[in-house]
């Protein structure tokens, strides 16, 4: 079926209009109208072939929010006019130890949303278009409670940090748990903590985002990373951390902030290798682990928490055409604190 877009052709990282084609849908798809994207930093990098594997033109996205407007004669989930979001992963093998155990991001054949291949070999193109097609497994159902557009950046930045908290135990009421970098994924990473019951400290290099940390997002303190002794100050106090930056910086600094067996957990992705400073790791007997967005299940299990708690994404909403000066904007840290894309109005056909 016809599509349309918003695509880069080369590594200047440019988006302008682009016609394509998605795929019939098939007998266990659904088809959505897209009304809402998420910009995730991940789309600055691929856009600009920072991590080497871009595959143009490239259509990114994937913090997809719509409205089912088909499915196919076997699907079971969803019917026609529900509220589904799309994430990062829309393929896996389904038979491998991490598709049985609902961990399908982890799949050594996991397909994402857009910059991948699909099974018939074709493309993979994200949610910077009017229309998606995707196998039910990898739809997610969006709470009645929970607003489309505030919403589409829980699908990546949201489960993000909820997954690594679960997975490494740092979600018990009472805990103190660091969130490094407030911007799209830690301000979520705040919500998400807090709602959970837990002491919450916001480690920055901005010092003008402490008000924010303080007044609208309830954090218990807030540590300036640049003011050596804050830092020292704060030493051997934390029982986690969420590290959120997706620019190279110091791991040394951090990971002296961890109690014994504290864990520090990598979630951005920087261009750059990080420096592993391995004697702190070792007389801490300290975790330092990563943690790549969660599996459908765990997805929609963090959709329903953020209903429960009120947990939605602070966003600036942008048509279309402004995308490129919003990624712009992104790469100089001038967005508090995700952007959304209005598809739904403001994407045009270009035929």
């Amino acid at each position: 079926m016809e599509a349309v877009g918003w695509a880069a052709r080369d590594t200047s990282g440019v988006l302008s209009p682009f016609d394509f084609s998605r795929r019939a849908t098939g007998e266990k798809d659904v088809t959505l109208k897209v009304l809402y994207c998420g910009i995730c930093h991940s789309d600055l990098h691929l856009l600009k072939n920072d991590w080497g594997d871009s595959i143009y033109p490239l259509v990114p996205g994937h913090e997809i929010v719509g409205v089912v407007t088909e499915i196919g004669s076997k699907v079971e989930k969803f019917k026609v006019g529900d509220k589904v979001g799309v994430g990062p992963v829309v393929g896996s093998c389904g038979h491998c130890n991490n598709c049985v155990h609902d961990e399908e991001n982890y799949c050594p054949n996991v397909i994402f949303s857009y910059n991948y291949k699909y099974y018939d070999g074709t493309i993979t193109y994200g949610g910077y278009s009017n229309i998606m097609v995707t196998n039910e497994h990898f739809v997610l159902r969006i709470p009645d409670k929970l607003p489309l557009d505030a919403t589409a950046p829980l699908l990546c930045a949201g489960i993000s940090v909820y997954s690594p908290m679960k997975y490494h135990g740092l979600d018990k009421p009472g805990m103190h748990v660091g969130v490094v970098g407030l911007g799209g994924l830690g301000h979520l990473a705040v919500k998400f903590a807090k709602a959970m019951g837990l002491h919450v400290t916001i480690i920055s290099t901005s010092a003008d985002k402490e008000k924010d940390a303080f007044e609208h997002f309830g954090a218990d303190s807030f540590l300036n990373s640049n003011n050596q002794d804050e830092m020292e100050a704060a030493a051997k106090t934390l029982d986690g951390l969420i590290d959120t930056l997706p620019v190279s910086h110091a791991l040394l600094p951090l990971i002296n902030l961890l109690t014994t067996r504290g864990k520090h957990v990598v979630v951005g992705i920087p261009t750059k290798p990080l420096e592993l400073p391995v004697s702190p790791i070792i007389h801490g007997r300290n975790l330092l682990a990563g943690s790549c967005v969660g599996g459908l299940k765990e997805t929609q299990e963090m959709l329903d928490f953020a209903a429960e708690h009120n947990i939605t994404a602070d966003i600036e909403i942008i048509p279309i055409d402004y995308v490129n000066t919003a990624l712009k904007r992104l790469e100089e840290i001038d967005v508090r604190y995700r952007f959304v894309i209005d598809v739904g109005n403001t994407l045009k056909s270009t035929s």
